[in-house]
């Protein structure tokens, strides 16, 4: 969702991070044998941001979920093996292992972070089933050291966009058109 991503992407700008869309991560024949998909194509993070001052990345999955029932807790269930969850990296431990371990070494090799870089899970969720499964999923997120972004974080950051000067980006606009004078 090319949309969503782009309000994500310029939220997380905004707080210092550099950011790569629809990033690949180009994994060896061992490691897709590793992760039981031998002959999967390279894995696509939907938004990679790097935060030079701190050597942070955060691979951000992106689910708008705007008209849906949304995220909710039972979703993060851990499963070994390939599963059919559309948040795979956060429910196969031994997948998300080797996408970032095979992530550091690809981005260091780069150029693109230095080394050791300390590299988190992210998922901006546009809408959360309810507020029981949003207490329940930010449990899971604390616990496991991962970063929520969820619509009330969103909401809090279009209101601070909407304040900031103009940026000729479609997020920006909007969050001025919607919010300008409510905020």
């Amino acid at each position: 969702m090319d949309s969503f991503e782009s309000v994500v992407a310029q939220i997380l700008e905004r707080k210092g991070y550099w950011i790569r869309r629809c990033f690949k991560v180009n994994l060896t024949k061992e490691e897709k044998r590793a992760i039981s998909r031998p002959s999967s194509p390279r894995w696509e993070i939907d938004i990679l941001a790097y935060k030079a001052s701190e050597n942070e990345v955060l691979v951000v999955e992106c689910k708008s979920y705007l008209d849906s029932p949304g995220v909710s807790a039972i979703a993060f269930e851990e499963q070994h093996g390939a599963s059919k969850s559309n948040l795979k990296l956060f429910v196969e431990p031994t997948l998300r292992e080797v996408v970032l371990a095979r992530l550091s070494k690809q981005l260091i090799g780069a150029g693109l972070c230095a080394d050791e870089p300390m590299i988190r899970l992210g998922l901006a969720a546009g809408h959360i089933t309810t507020e029981v499964d949003r207490t329940k999923v930010r449990s899971i997120f604390a616990l496991k050291g991962w970063e929520l972004f969820d619509e009330n974080w969103m909401i809090s950051e279009l209101r601070a966009l909407a304040n900031d000067g103009y940026e000729d980006l479609v997020p920006s606009v909007v969050a001025k058109l919607l919010l300008r004078g409510q905020v």
